[in-house]
């Protein structure tokens, strides 16, 4: 399988206990809706297909696992910081209603003072926030999403429209 045909949700974090026990971090958000009977972990830019023996998520995204043939924790040890795909056609089906903050990647995003400011590049989680980062004039320009920021969001376009903080777009110029 190659990566095309896959889709990205995460990366072994680390090993738990002698018995090949791995811990697995979610970066897709949806993660209690994957079907995961096989992982595919890229190991030398090749997808090898890992059949999860047992499985157990927590709400923290995180599971712990084990897979079929990793039985030491020494063939876990191998594993840590491995990025883990599911093909294609594992991938959960969303309502079209369903409008999340991370879909504004690719987003243009357009500042009632300056005008057009760039395409989001990434959506970054903190605890506290999110916060967008911004492709401007080579560099990362960085604001939170937040609500009092954000004017519309037009999902059809790929257009957000934001009034940033007076000075903030200096700060990057």
């Amino acid at each position: 399988m190659e990566l095309t045909d896959s889709f990205y949700i995460g990366y072994i974090i680390k090993t738990r206990g002698l018995k090949g026990e791995v811990q697995l971090f979610f970066e897709f958000d949806d993660y209690e809706a994957l079907e995961m009977d096989v992982l595919f972990l890229e190991m030398e830019r090749k997808l090898v297909p890992f059949f999860v023996d047992s499985l157990k998520i927590h709400s923290n995204r995180t599971a712990y696992l084990f897979l079929e043939d990793v039985d030491h924790i020494d063939k876990a040890k191998a594993l840590v910081r491995k990025k883990v795909y599911l093909p294609n056609n594992k991938l959960p089906q969303r309502n079209p209603d369903d409008f999340r903050i991370g879909d504004l990647k690719g987003f243009r995003v357009y500042d009632l003072t300056h005008g057009e400011l760039g395409e989001i590049v990434e959506v970054h989680e903190y605890p506290q926030q999110f916060v967008a980062a911004v492709a401007y004039r080579g560099k990362e320009l960085m604001f939170p999403l937040i609500e009092d920021l954000i004017v519309s969001i037009d999902q059809e376009g790929h257009r957000l429209q934001v009034n940033l903080p007076e000075g903030l777009v200096d700060v990057y110029s």
